[in-house]
């Protein structure tokens, strides 16, 4: 039972981030009917927005301290961040240890702005094209994007420490009645799933509360005659294209401190998320973030040992074998929709 759950607990981070990408992907789906294989850069975006963030929080100059002395006797220079001279040095501190949550503040307006240009320059071009060539072009746009991470970054993974507050593990197994450093799980994965359930209930009490919500389902049942009402649903779909944008990254903000961000990562997640997207049914929002959490959890269950053991290799295909599966069985997806991408 205590392994049981613990591969349940490891599976919710990366089913965390798997729904939160495929929500993206479906909402973009979903409203513009554009098949988007940069999306997965999006969500490496995100996560060097807290790199870029964590460097400029420590900039620092060069000052003299006369207490300290090298081995010569002479004055040593010490480094001392910008934002301790400013703010002083304990909240200066605390600034840069919080580095990447701050970081959701500053990938917001950058990704809808990066959302609102791929779409207004790029994407927009396609929409009455093949879904084979949004594909391509998408797909094109999302190797100039790595491209360009690796050449201002580097290829190598970057750590970005979550804040000192939330590392090290949490005894679960306590809680529920098991002995100690049975079930330990890590605070900062827990503080991901958190943060995905809050931005999935977020995107799903915009869409069904707010007026503008409203207007964009509607517009996702029936373009045409919500056109025909007066409605400019083009500039509301432009609008949630920026809104998917800025949940790729701020997916891939929180990601990470879990995985060291690097120019490929985009693409490691992208076509998981497709299978994702596609099992859970074309443009439905609520399969997108079910199936994200079922194959998260399936994947983690076929990483143990004694699986591997059994079916040497299993864990690289779990997610691709219970595709074939699912669309043998629904052709649609879990959730799908009947006449998508039927035709």
């Amino acid at each position: 039972m205590d392994a049981i759950i613990l591969q349940i607990l490891n599976g919710l981070d990366k089913g965390s981030a798997y729904a939160l990408i495929a929500l993206g992907l479906t909402l973009i789906f979903g409203t513009l009917g554009v098949v988007n294989f940069a999306h997965g850069a999006l969500f490496m975006l995100g996560a060097f927005c807290a790199v870029t963030l964590n460097r400029l929080l420590t900039l620092s100059f060069e000052t003299i301290d006369e207490t300290k002395t090298d081995f010569l006797g002479n004055p040593m220079k010490v480094k001392t961040p910008y934002v301790e001279a400013w703010f002083g040095p304990e909240t200066g501190a605390a600034i840069i240890d919080w580095a990447v949550p701050l970081s959701i503040l500053f990938a917001i307006p950058i990704m809808i702005a990066i959302g609102f240009a791929m779409e207004r320059g790029l994407i927009k071009h396609f929409y009455k094209r093949p879904h084979a060539d949004q594909i391509l072009v998408t797909f094109g746009l999302a190797i100039v994007l790595q491209e360009l991470i690796k050449l201002f970054f580097g290829a190598n993974p970057i750590p970005t420490p979550a804040p000192d507050i939330f590392r090290g593990s949490f005894d679960f197994g306590v809680l529920l009645g098991f002995d100690p450093n049975v079930i330990i799980y890590p605070y900062w994965r827990m503080v991901y799933f958190l943060f995905a359930m809050v931005i999935i209930g977020g995107v799903f009490a915009f869409l069904q509360f707010t007026t503008f919500g409203m207007v964009v389902r509607a517009g996702m049942a029936d373009r045409e005659t919500v056109g025909l009402l007066g409605i400019d649903i083009d500039k509301r779909f432009t609008f949630m294209f920026g809104l998917a944008a800025a949940v790729a990254g701020l997916a891939g903000v929180m990601y990470a401190p879990i995985n060291s961000p690097n120019y490929h990562m985009g693409m490691d997640f992208l076509v998981l998320s497709f299978v994702v997207v596609v099992v859970g049914g074309m443009g439905s929002l609520p399969g997108a973030v079910l199936a994200g959490f079922l194959l998260g959890i399936l994947e983690s269950f076929a990483s143990m040992t004694w699986v591997k053991d059994i079916v040497p290799g299993i864990d690289q295909i779990i997610i691709y074998l219970v595709a074939i599966i699912i669309l043998l069985t629904r052709p649609r997806g879990l959730m799908g929709r009947k006449g998508v991408m039927e035709d």
